[in-house]
């Protein structure tokens, strides 16, 4: 090659397309004579070759497709100045291009793309007047584009495209009259399209697509009568679509996407009987799809996705006989799908999601024989899938999931052979999954869920042998799971959740080795867990909670080394947890609660160093707490509640540096709370139900995440540190049933978060805090059996949430607080067993107490008369609605924590543990109101149970009370009131209890209905009352026997119905826990309902 070198005469070379590389140029000399030189497609891998530089009469060079590095020499603008073409392209150069390129006065092309130039555009540039192709795309340049490229004006192709172009595009650019093509995509050029691009009429491609452009289209580029491309997308464009662009006669492709663009489609789209392809989607357009667009008979791809089009779909459509693609989804399209879209012969993709259209598929979808995805999920489509879908053999892709379609699957879809995709999800089919679907031999993905089917899964499903997600969840599914869903081996998803399959877990599931994830929770599958599950070693979550499985985990569990999630909760599991569970080394969440596991907890579960979830709890696990578990330093949540563990906490609870829930509650541990060695990051503790003892350590303030502390039922002693008030986050601070002494931390009314703060039942004495803050969050307070003095704070008012204050058995010394009558949402005030005294002041508020439905405060030295006031207008008792229960107060759903109080029915101290806004009650007794009962007691038409008894009360009952006709039990006892048992008592036929014994009253006892199950006690005291249960007869009565056991045969479905007054208290809300056996009171657990205090 270097011999070459030396010809002094050639005029043309051209080595290009070989594989030519590592030229040695200083070995060339000069080649004089040469005008033609073309090293293009080889290899060479060096700087520029300097020889070039020499050959003076050379008008082409082209070394494009090379390897070249480094910079052009400047001497090359000087030297070779008869150039006419310097072709460049697809090399390594980089630099600046030098401001003398403006001496190649003669060059037609200058092709410098691919390459690494930087800086910008030298102005120069623009003396190159007889410059036809300019092409220096795909670079690093920046910068402004020069104006004076508005001086090339035999510019026929400019591509700039792909650098790093900023500011507007300069109008000069309008100068180019020439010009054919022009591409400045991909860059940074912002400002509006300048209205002077309108002047170049030649243009054939404007490309401007990936920029920054703002403002409107120009209406001028409606000028541009032989563009055929036209890319505006991907900018900021904004406005209308301008009417010229009508004009565009032969555009063949508008692409207007990812703008901003709003207003509707011009009519004028109909003109443009060239395009092929219109791009609109992802911009603002509203309005109707215009019918003019049916025109556009060339049409083979239409995008109008992701706008804000409404109105209906325009029948023209079915005119664009050569349409392949239509994309219509994400508008607020509506009404039918026309049938006219049966036309549209040549379609290939169907795209009509995510609108609102309604009514069914049109028959005529049938004839889209070509068509491979149709996708008309997300809308309001109604009625049954109809058979012609069936004839769609090309489909790939069917996804009809999210409407309200009802009916069964038509048989006719297992002709879908090529059916890659089914998605028929969230709708309201129903019937059973026909056998036909085993036609269906090339899908992968299957969803039929949350629909209705019924029935059992056809045997057919195992000729799917691509298959690799099954979605069958949330269906009325019934029957075994077949055996045959072994055959699936390409099986990534199994989800047949959430139904009513019954029997066994088959076998040969065990077959799906690429399995990943198994959903079997929530039906009714018994039997064992099959050891063959040890097979799936791709498994990542297995889920078998919420069933009726039984026999113990099978050690092939140990297998599965690649499970992260294993979810075997409320099934009938028991034994042992085996030992081999420690080899699931990837795992994650481990959740084996609320079975029947016994034995103790594996140390080998010390293994699981990725585990973040376990929950062992409502178990019958035993002994203690292996110490291997400090090994899982990943753990978030550790809940063991409810089982029988036992043991101390000890220096394994420290590694748990990332723990946030700690569930300890109701086993048997013992011993102190080690609260040095409590993690930091802790935000719910739950050690409630245990035998801890000891004092709260100071170190309880380092704890400042804490969000929910449950301590109750402990035997804990000493003082609440002051450092508890570091724990600001504080919500739920529940210390009740302890041996906790000394005054409460005045902080505790400072927590701007404290939801529930229970502390019932320990030995506090002093104050009640007195600095309950602005901005309180309280909704329950309750400080009752505690040894508390002084008077109530005022600044309890600055909790407007609260909802419930049970202050009751203390030492409290106050008059009535009637300034809490303006708490806008308290339901519940017990103040019982205290001091208070005084009378209750009429007020001047308008409505005091709104919401209240529970009021006691019994068992203090109240005077004066009966609190009218309070009487007349207490709403939350009256008209309350039973189909709108609601829980009262606080409630945590994870802890299962509900609000709670306690009530004395009989002398008995009752805890309401949860409390339902419709029991209402308002106990007064043992107090020392005098006067009338009065008559607008009859209005609190919603109350349950009313206790004056205790009190020095005189008149008659008001006969008002018995158009009360929920109260369920009544006390008036040991006062002085006369007259007679108001007649209208016998329409309480929900009443439970009565006593008004020890009164003066006289006359007979209303017979019939509830008073039949009265006993002597009711009465007693009364020497001028007569007639059954009591002895003394009245006048004129025939004989009468005691009944030995009366029913109430009232109608009524009161709590108490079915029990006789001899073995029953009252009980509200949803059950009764009492039992009277030898004289004792026996708890009886029923969930939710009650537990007795003796």
């Amino acid at each position: 090659m270097y011999e070459i070198g030396n010809l002094q005469k050639v005029q043309f070379l051209d080595f290009g397309w070989n594989y030519l590389e590592n030229g040695e140029w200083s070995k060339f000399r000069s080649l004089p004579s040469l005008s033609h030189l073309s090293l293009t497609y080889n290899h060479f891998n060096s700087v520029f070759p300097v020889f070039v530089l020499k050959c003076r009469n050379i008008t082409f060079l082209s070394l494009s497709r090379n390897r070249f590095t480094g910079r052009i020499p400047e001497s090359l603008f000087s030297n070779l100045g008869k150039l006419e073409l310097l072709s460049l392209h697809t090399n390594s150069f980089e630099g600046n291009i030098s401001s003398k390129i403006g001496g190649l006065i003669n060059l037609m092309v200058l092709s410098l793309f691919s390459n690494n130039f930087s800086g910008y555009i030298p102005p120069e540039i623009g003396n190159l007047s007889n410059l036809e192709i300019l092409y220096l795309h795909e670079n690093n340049l920046d910068g402004e584009i020069p104006s004076e490229i508005g001086g090339l004006t035999n510019l026929k192709n400019l591509a700039l495209n792909q650098n790093d172009f900023s500011c507007s595009i300069p109008p000069e650019i309008g100068n180019l009259s020439n010009l054919e093509f022009l591409w400045l995509y991909g860059n940074n050029l912002a400002g509006e399209i300048p209205s002077e691009i309108g002047g170049l009429t030649n243009l054939m491609v404007l490309s401007l697509y990936s920029n920054n452009l703002s403002g409107s289209i120009p209406p001028e580029i409606g000028n541009l009568s032989n563009l055929e491309f036209l890319w505006l997308n991907g900018n900021n464009l904004a406005g209308e679509i301008p009417s010229e662009i009508g004009g565009l006669t032969n555009l063949m492709v508008l692409s207007l996407y990812l703008n901003n663009l709003s207003s509707s489609i011009p009519l004028e789209i109909g003109n443009l009987s060239n395009l092929e392809g219109l791009y609109l989607y992802e911009n603002n357009l509203a309005g109707e799809i215009p019918s003019e667009i049916g025109a556009l008979t060339n049409l083979r791809n239409l995008s109008l996705n992701q706008n804000d089009f409404s109105g209906s779909i325009p029948p023209e459509i079915g005119n664009l006989s050569n349409l392949e693609f239509l994309w219509l989804y994400g508008n607020n399209l509506a009404g039918e799908i026309p049938s006219e879209i049966g036309g549209l012969t040549n379609l290939m993709v169907l795209s009509l999601y995510l609108n609102n259209l309604s009514s069914s598929i049109p028959l005529e979808i049938g004839n889209l024989s070509n068509l491979e995805g149709l996708y008309l999920y997300e809308n309001n489509l109604a009625g049954e899938i109809p058979s012609e879908i069936g004839a769609l053999t090309n489909l790939r892709n069917l996804s009809l999931n999210q409407n309200d379609f009802s009916g069964s699957i038509p048989p006719e879809i297992g002709n879908l052979s090529n059916l890659e995709m089914l998605y028929l999800h969230e709708n309201n089919l129903a019937g059973e999954i026909p056998s036909e679907i085993g036609g269906l031999t090339n899908t992968k993905y299957l969803y039929l869920y949350s629909n209705d089917f019924s029935g059992s899964i056809p045997l057919e499903i195992g000729n799917l042998s691509n298959l690799e997600s099954l979605y069958l969840y949330e269906n009325n599914l019934a029957g075994e799971i077949p055996s045959e869903i072994g055959g699936l081996t390409n099986l990534k998803n199994l989800s047949l959740n959430q139904n009513d399959f019954s029997g066994s877990i088959p076998p040969e599931i065990g077959n799906l080795s690429n399995l990943e994830f198994l959903w079997l929770c929530g039906n009714n599958l018994a039997g064992e867990i099959p050891s063959e599950i040890g097979g799936l070693t791709n498994l990542m979550v297995l889920s078998l909670y919420l069933n009726n499985l039984s026999g113990s985990i099978p050690p092939e569990i140990g297998n599965l080394s690649n499970l992260e999630d294993l979810y075997l909760y409320e099934n009938n599991l028991a034994g042992e947890i085996p030992s081999e569970i420690g080899a699931l080394t990837n795992l994650r969440n481990l959740s084996l609660s609320q079975n029947d596991f016994s034995g103790s907890i594996p140390p080998e579960i010390g293994n699981l160093s990725n585990l973040e979830m376990l929950y062992l709890h409502e178990n019958k696990l035993a002994g203690e707490i292996p110490f291997e578990i400090g090994e899982l330093k990943s753990l978030l949540h550790l809940d063991l509640g409810e089982n029988r563990l036992s043991g101390h906490l000890t220096t394994w609870i420290s590694n748990f540096s990332r723990l946030e829930h700690l569930g300890l509650h109701d086993n048997e541990f013992s011993g102190k709370i080690p609260w040095d060695l409590l993690p930091t990051s802790l935000r719910t503790v739950w050690l409630f139900n245990n035998s801890f003892e000891g004092s709260i350590h100071p170190t309880i303030g380092n704890l400042s995440n804490l969000l929910y502390m449950f301590l109750y039922s402990n035997k804990l002693t000493g003082q609440l540190p002051s450092s508890i008030c570091n724990l600001s986050s504080l919500q739920f601070l529940h210390l009740s049933n302890n041996n906790l002494e000394g005054t409460i931390p005045e902080c505790l009314g400072n927590f701007p978060s404290l939801k529930a703060l229970r502390l019932k039942a320990n030995h506090f004495s002093g104050l009640i805090p007195r600095t309950f803050a602005k901005g309180c969050s309280l909704l329950s307070l309750n400080f009752n059996r505690n040894q508390l003095e002084g008077t109530l704070p005022e600044s309890i008012t600055n909790c407007e949430f609260l909802e419930v204050l049970d202050l009751g058995n203390n030492y409290i010394q106050d008059s009535f607080p009637f300034w809490m009558e303006t708490l806008p949402v308290l339901r519940v005030i017990v103040l019982r067993s205290n001091r208070f005294h005084g009378t209750i002041p009429d007020t001047n508020a308008k409505l005091p107490f709104p919401k209240l439905q529970i009021f006691d405060i019994s068992h203090n030295e109240f005077t004066g008369s009966l609190p009218m006031r309070y009487l007349k207008n207490f709403k939350g008792m009256m008209n309350v609605k039973e189909n709108e229960t609601e829980t009262i107060g606080a409630s945590d759903p994870y802890s299962g924590y509900q609000e709670s109080t306690t009530l004395v029915f009989k002398g008995l101290e009752l805890e309401l543990v949860r409390i339902l806004t419709t029991f209402t009650t308002i106990d007064l007794s043992s107090n020392n109101f005098h006067g009338n009962i009065p008559d607008c007691i009859g209005n609190i038409n919603s109350l349950r149970y009313l206790n004056l008894s205790h009190n020095s009360l005189t008149g008659h009952i008001p006969s008002s009370i018995g158009y009360i006709t929920v109260l369920e039990s009544l006390d008036l006892s040991s006062n002085n009131l006369t007259g007679e048992i108001p007649e209208p008592f016998t329409k309480l036929t929900f009443l439970e209890v009565l006593n008004v014994s020890h009164n003066d009253l006289v006359g007979p006892i209303p017979s019939g209905r509830q008073f039949l199950t009265f006993d002597y006690s009711s009465y007693m005291g009364n020497s001028g009352l007569c007639g059954l249960p009591l002895t003394k007869k009245c006048e004129d009565d025939e004989e009468q026997k005691l009944p030995q056991e009366v029913h109430d045969d009232g109608g009524g479905d009161g709590i108490l119905d079915g029990m006789t007054w001899q073995s029953v208290l009252m009980g509200y809300g949803i059950g009764i826990l009492l039992g009277i056996v030898l004289g004792h009171f026996i708890l009886i657990k029923w969930p939710n309902v009650y537990r007795i205090f003796c």
